[in-house]
């Protein structure tokens, strides 16, 4: 199986390939069908997906054969407590139970329903089995370790029953806390996929909340997260398609962690809604983290994403961070001491093998730290960038070691002035850099009118700010542009349009002249 790497990590994956839109969950007279279904119980109802099914289904463990199964041979499993059943089905011999843990022994569809107070689910199938298992009303908790485990299988999907609430929760200690134990309240040493319509509660109390020693795949339902530690964890992959999943973790918040494989450790948000408040870093791979499609809010994290490569090419992504907003840095090896134009902070730095790549989609940045920071190379052709930077010059809202390459897209990065790093040499799209005389504060209006009188760009502070960066197709190489606080301005994201009524100049500027303040470029023009 090759990595989906190789279709993301490039600024045209939405152009090379198709678009594939979800179809809606429903129930057929010979059975029940749902591909990365939406509905009410799925946030991102009417989302299309930036990569396709067919691309997902060579590159993952998932398709949508996955959800589609025939309702005659289910097998009903009724949890109690002491008194675990299992009513009359094809192969109900593959289900055993022994006090209150049942184990599931063979490739098959169960739909469990009923409570375990202590008890355990395990799933001990077959190396090439594909284990489907329907919460339908089901609560199990442990007060030793993890109340579900899949100890074997080729997949394990978990699918959450339209209309039904479900809750998994672990205990804060587990007995067992060997090397290859199980440290989540849903724990797979198999492929694992989550979907369905309806909801799941997951209380990892010991450590993960969510765990995958293999690939992730999310393709529907709505789950609330909350860990001790990880919140959600794919090894080799972890991929959103659909549904609504809200994760508080004390560590990481969704993350893809195989550092080990060449070619894994990937994360795709390619679908749904993501909200994360995380100890720690909000969305992370190790190796490249793609936003193609869907909602992803990092509500609260140190460094918000975070992966050796980043890319966005759809969707919208609203991250705070107390440190780097994006953050492209990790385990690998630089590829030169260079440092080039445009780049960020005093003499050499090195220029590794880490990028950014926005070709498209909504993102915006609240950073303490560095707002998009890159230790090698970054480019934007496409989409809208706001960044609100740091409001000390230790840091700056762009931060790029080798060179920031704008051809395209909207950027509006504002933060100190200190710091300040601007599009370099390469880049074919012009812009503006504003150095204030002093800080202005939260809520101010800045605006960039051309030489006419008409403003090109409207931006209001989130946080104090002594700059701003922006670049857009309607800025003109060479051409001036005069600067104005205050007036009127209508935005999302804190960028829109504005009226200069009442509004007070504070300088001109000339596109495509930057003066980087600790960039080693000088302030040479630029396009």
């Amino acid at each position: 199986m090759k990595s989906l790497r190789t279709y993301l990590s490039v600024a045209a994956m939405a152009a090379a390939l198709g678009l594939a839109g979800c179809s809606a969950a429903g129930t057929a007279s010979t059975g029940v069908s749902a591909v990365a279904g939406t509905s009410a119980a799925n946030s991102s109802a009417g989302t299309a997906a930036a990569v396709s099914l067919d691309t997902l289904a060579q590159d993952t463990h998932f398709d949508d054969d996955d959800l589609t199964w025939d309702a005659a041979s289910e097998v009903a499993v009724t949890l109690a407590d002491g008194a675990g059943s299992v009513a009359s089905g094809t192969s109900s011999d593959a289900v055993t139970v022994d006090g209150d843990t049942v184990t599931i022994n063979a490739a098959g569809t169960y739909r469990l329903s009923g409570s375990l107070a202590d008890g355990r689910i395990v799933v001990a199938a077959g190396e090439e089995d594909t284990v489907r298992i329907i919460l339908d009303g089901a609560t199990v908790s442990n007060s030793t370790g993890s109340p579900f485990v899949v100890q074997s299988a080729d997949e394990a999907i978990v699918y959450l029953a339209d209309g039904t609430s479900n809750s998994l929760s672990d205990a804060a200690n587990y007995s067992d806390q060997g090397t290859d134990a199980p440290n989540a309240a849903l724990y797979s040493k198999a492929d694992l996929t989550i979907a369905g319509l309806g909801s799941l509660a997951v209380n990892g109390r010991f450590n993960d909340g969510i765990s995958s020693k293999d690939g992730l795949v999310l393709a529907g339902g709505k789950v609330t997260v909350d860990a001790a530690d990880d919140g959600i964890v794919g090894k080799d992959y972890a991929v959103l398609l659909d549904g609504a999943y809200q994760v508080t973790a004390a560590d990481d918040g969704f993350k893809s962690d195989n550092d080990t494989d060449e070619g894994r450790g990937w994360l795709l948000i390619n679908g749904g809604t993501l909200d994360v408040s995380a100890g720690d870093d909000g969305v992370k791979a190790y190796n490249t983290l793609t936003i193609a499609a869907g909602t992803t809010t990092v509500k609260e994290s140190e460094e918000g994403l975070e992966a050796q490569h980043i890319v966005m090419s759809g969707g919208t992504a609203t991250v705070t961070s107390n440190d780097d907003g994006v953050n492209a840095s990790g385990g690998s090896t630089s590829s030169s001491g260079q440092q080039m134009g445009g780049g960020m902070g005093g003499g050499s730095m090195e220029v590794g093998d880490y990028t950014v790549d926005i070709s498209g989609g909504q993102l915006t940045i609240n950073a303490q730290g560095d707002g998009l920071d890159s230790n090698g190379n970054a480019t934007i052709s496409g989409g809208t960038v706001v960044v609100n930077g740091p409001t000390n010059d230790g840091n700056g809202a762009l931060d790029v070691n080798g060179e920031l390459a704008v051809s395209g897209g909207t950027v509006a990065a504002a933060g100190s002035a200190g710091m300040a790093v601007t599009p370099g040499t390469s880049s074919t799209q012009s812009g503006v850099q504003v150095t204030l005389g002093s800080s202005v504060p939260a809520g101010t209006v800045l605006q960039i009118a051309d030489s006419s009188g008409s403003v090109v760009a409207s931006f209001v502070t989130t946080k104090a700010a002594g700059s701003l960066v922006y670049s857009s197709a309607a800025i003109t190489a060479g051409a001036e542009y005069t600067v104005y606080t205050g007036g009127t301005a209508t935005v999302a994201a804190g960028l829109g349009t504005g009226s200069l009524d009442g509004a007070t100049k504070v300088g001109t500027v000339t596109a495509g002249e930057y003066t980087a303040e600790q960039g080693p470029g000088g302030g040479g023009p630029r396009r």
